[in-house]
């Protein structure tokens, strides 16, 4: 692939194909093996008539098969009916790489539980040996993940290109049931087989056979408005994984390396065959890195077989869709079989060499070749453009001419163009500038030898790193000798350009690849003060590119809330929205994606979680507001948690119950924007004594914000038990069914518990002092919903007291007088003790007192609480409310 050279030539950039600008050869004569094969216009498949012995459906029009005939192809297992045959338009897995215009790598993780189709081998995905694209919708089985291309979605821009148009981005298969044509308004979608496509921006559908009547340009569909458009963002991730560019927790790979350990010993099964079977399967490794890795194919072929026909087996099996007649087998002391060959495993000589056990690996190489065919196109085209043949004398610099003269641009400087070798894999793209001189064919077979796989698959610096986990409140300089002390940063390529002293954080501008790299690998084993530093790679967002009216949505998943079901909701959105958007909380929580969208004059944010998770961005949005240019984005929620007391009273629901990912999106967009009141509460702990008075600090003042409640005594107790539970075994707690369940348990246990809380407190409202019956818990509301719901401060009216609002600017003061009190209110049957209504609140206790602060329990020493408004009011979004 080729690129302008720097400032030479801004406006000519020159480009190879995706696959392999050294892997382009003209199409050699059909193979011995393949001359009986049925030809389609769709290139790479090779059909052959089959008898068949189950019911099966067309993958092109996904009916059914009737008859005993269908016809499939051997190297992608594509079936069809005859009437089909002529009309596919489906590429085979083996030329997929040849179809991508700009290459981009595959971030796997582990798949979901649904029922789902491989997109290389076309076969159903079973048992745990599965993954998917965590940005599209390519799912794979573990052993064929090797074998997709990089042609995952263009989320943002490298600084290299910068794209006018944007296309569909289609996928095969996989698509919701009742999808409908666009084209023709008949059903495209099947359970039975990998039929049907699908743009991955918009979500439009069509059958294999019209997706190509359909308009390139994408119009990105209903979430247009809500999406961050790839033109609008810019990262420079070379030398960093897709996995890295899009936050994705390093926990994903951890289960793949699961995975490929659990898929190995069952390809090592299938190697044993017992004397009587009529076949034997090969090991057969397609270059020496592969060698070195132990990743291998099997390549199940008769007993008695030429030589010929088990190269074209191999090459199958790699999805190369070349010549046989080219290849070569080679077992480990690189001795060769020749074409007439053949492999007996019966011990019956007939012209083989190796008389008496077919040696356990293969090593598949291409034969050497005098001349090679480059298959180059213009990066400023994005289409093929020369066919160029190469010979052992040719350089790159006579390969530029050659094609400048095609082009009839013969007249321009050659020296202002660049010839670039990118290798597409499915877990990231490399690219990589010749050199002049450099010699094509001898650089031809130096990759094959590598890999023949790669060989099939090759086609101003600035990167922001956030670093988060080290002190607070320090200044730059502090930070900048802190870097210096544990990561020896180069100061003259890297700059700290912001600092979050209240969360510990700085972000690195490194105008160094390799730097940038080194610091980000580095910072994750590095602790300072005892604390673990994080890093991540943050991607640019160019707030003058984004369309005019546009509000972009800032999604938060925390991934272990409800159930384990945030994976699944972190995978949805990923997969409907730009990855760039959404960020997991357990990778960096929400400072990441606020810095990212510190610039962007509106969005939205939407937060998936319990009601923890919902203050913790609210914490975190009001302490950095003053560095965003939208200063109030509103705020929504999908409940994840427990109690989810926020997300009842703005609509979202009780709990997320499996909703469609998008059909939670368009309610966002539809959503109505509401206000609600914020108060900061000031614990200051402090001895005192049985008349009142303060006797010297036992502890620093504490400052917390509340959005819901705030609970002394037994509520907080209960809170606390639960709380405890939790951390001694984590795993068990990720049901909500399962958490009622122990707070239910922890209830039961205080029944005949006595804290006479109105012995230990003091209580001014407003300047007023309160006298507090005789209680347990004393309550402050903010919001009409406590305890999952539960409305404890009772819906009957009361003169001394206004209507409650979560806007008024007013705190509801309520107590218990224990659990069975509290289980009454929260079964309907009673409503709290009203105490009083105010905007300002101090607390005197003289004991230490359990305390929460919506549902985050602690020990509080004794001394002074007091509660009072903090600042402006939050902004949040409240469902629309359909008929």
């Amino acid at each position: 692939m080729a690129d302008s050279a720097g400032a030479k030539n801004d406006n000519s950039i020159m480009e190879s194909p995706p696959v392999s600008p050294l892997s382009g050869r003209e199409k050699p004569p059909e193979s011995p093996g393949s001359r009986s094969r049925y030809q389609v216009s769709a290139p790479g498949h090779s059909f052959r008539k089959v008898t068949l012995t189950k019911p099966t459906f067309c993958h092109n029009c996904s009916d059914f098969i009737w008859g005993l005939n269908g016809f499939v192809c051997e190297v992608c297992n594509f079936m069809c009916h005859e009437k089909c045959l002529k009309m596919v338009r489906t590429v085979c897995s083996c030329m997929a790489p040849t179809q991508v215009r700009v290459p981009v790598a595959h971030c796997f993780g582990p798949a979901g539980q649904k029922k789902r189709f491989c997109c290389v081998c076309r076969k159903h995905l079973e048992g745990n040996t599965a993954v998917r694209c965590e940005v599209c919708e390519l799912h794979a089985h573990y052993d064929c993940a090797t074998f997709s291309c990089g042609d995952c979605r263009l989320c943002h821009q490298d600084g290299s290109q910068d794209f006018d148009t944007f296309p569909h981005h289609w996928r095969e298969g996989n698509i919701p049931s009742g999808a409908r044509c666009e084209v023709c308004r008949r059903t495209c979608s099947s359970s039975d087989v990998l039929a049907g496509m699908r743009c991955q921006w918009c979500g439009i559908t069509t059958h294999a056979a019209c997706y190509l009547i359909v308009p390139p340009e994408c119009g990105l569909g209903r979430l247009r408005n809500m999406l961050l458009h790839p033109a609008c963002v810019r990262i420079c991730s070379r030398n960093f994984s897709k996995m890295h560019c899009y936050r994705i927790s390093e926990s994903y790979q951890n289960e793949l390396d699961n995975l490929e350990d659990a898929d190995r010993p069952t390809k090592e099964s299938q190697l044993a065959t017992t004397p009587d079977s009529g076949k034997q399967v090969l090991k057969v490794f397609d270059g020496d890195d592969a060698v070195k890795r132990s990743h291998f194919r099997l390549v199940s072929i008769p007993r008695i077989t030429k030589n010929v026909e088990v190269v074209e087996s191999a090459l199958r099996a790699f999805y190369i869709p070349d010549d046989p007649l080219e290849y070569e087998l080679k077992d480990n002391g690189q001795q060769s079989l020749v074409d007439d060959d053949i492999l007996n495993h019966n011990g019956t000589p007939d012209k083989a060499i190796f008389k008496e056990n077919v040696p356990e690996a293969w090593l598949l190489r291409a034969k050497p070749q005098e001349t090679e065919v480059l298959s180059i196109y213009a990066g400023w085209l994005k289409v093929i453009v020369a066919y160029i043949s190469i010979s052992k004398n040719s350089t790159v610099d006579s390969v530029i001419k050659e094609v400048l003269t095609q082009l009839g641009k013969q007249n321009e400087d050659p020296s202002s163009f660049n010839l670039v070798e990118v290798y597409m894999g499915s877990k990231q793209v490399q690219r990589r500038v010749l050199t002049g001189q450099e010699l094509l064919l001898d650089k031809l077979q130096e990759i094959r030898k590598i890999s023949l796989r790669q060989m099939n698959q090759t086609q101003i610096v600035q990167v922001n790193l956030l670093l988060e986990g080290l002190p607070v409140q320090l200044s730059k300089e502090e930070y900048a000798d802190l870097l210096q002390e544990h990561l020896a940063i180069k100061s003259h390529l890297v700059t700290i350009t912001h600092v979050y002293g209240n969360q510990g954080a700085v972000v690195l501008q490194i105008s160094c690849f390799s730097e940038a790299e080194r610091i980000y690998m580095l910072a994750k084993d590095t602790s300072v003060s005892n604390q673990q530093l994080t890093s991540l790679v943050l991607p640019e967002i160019m707030h003058n590119k984004l369309p005019k009216g546009d509000s972009p949505l800032l999604v938060f998943v925390n991934p272990k809330s409800g159930e384990l079901k945030g994976r699944e909701l972190l995978y949805g959105f990923r997969k409907l929205l730009n990855p760039h958007q959404v960020f997991d909380m357990t990778n960096g929580g929400p400072l990441s994606g606020l810095h990212t969208f510190r610039a962007v004059p509106r969005f939205r944010v939407l937060v998936c979680g319990g009601d923890g998770t919902v203050g913790w961005v609210l914490g975190v949005l009001e302490a950095i507001r003053h560095k965003l240019v939208c200063l109030e984005p509103p705020v929504g929620i999908v409940p994840l948690g427990t109690g989810n007391d926020l997300a009842r009273i703005l609509r979202w629901g009780a709990g997320y119950s499996g909703e469609d990912p998008h059909h939670i999106l368009v309610s966002v967009d539809e959503a109505e924007e509401v206000q609600i009141d914020r108060w900061t509460i000031l614990l200051d702990a402090q001895e005192i004594t049985d008349d009142g008075k303060e006797n010297g600090f036992l502890e620093p003042p504490k400052i917390v914000q509340m959005n819901n409640y705030f609970g002394l005594g037994i509520d907080a107790e209960v809170s606390l038990d639960f709380h405890h539970a939790r951390q001694e075994e984590p795993g068990k707690f990720n049901s909500r069914f399962h958490n009622k369940g122990v707070y239910l348990k922890a209830g039961l246990q205080k029944l005949s518990h006595t804290r006479n809380l109105h012995k230990d407190l003091k209580l001014q409202v407003d300047k007023q002092d309160i006298e507090l019956p005789s209680i347990e818990g004393l309550i402050f509301l903010n919001i009409p919903s406590w305890g999952s719901g539960a409305d404890l401060w009772g819906s009957e009216g009361d003169s001394r007291y206004g209507k409650p609002r979560i806007d008024d600017g007013m705190l509801e003061v309520v107590g218990v007088t224990g659990v069975v009190h509290m289980g009454q209110v929260q079964s309907g049957m009673r409503s709290g003790i009203r105490l009083a209504q105010g905007n300002y609140v101090r607390i005197t206790a003289t004991k230490p007192i359990p305390v929460q602060v919506d549902g985050e329990p602690w020990i509080q020493a004794p001394g002074h609480i007091i509660i009072s408004a903090a600042g402006p009011k939050v902004r949040m979004l409240r469902k629309y409310k359909h008929k």
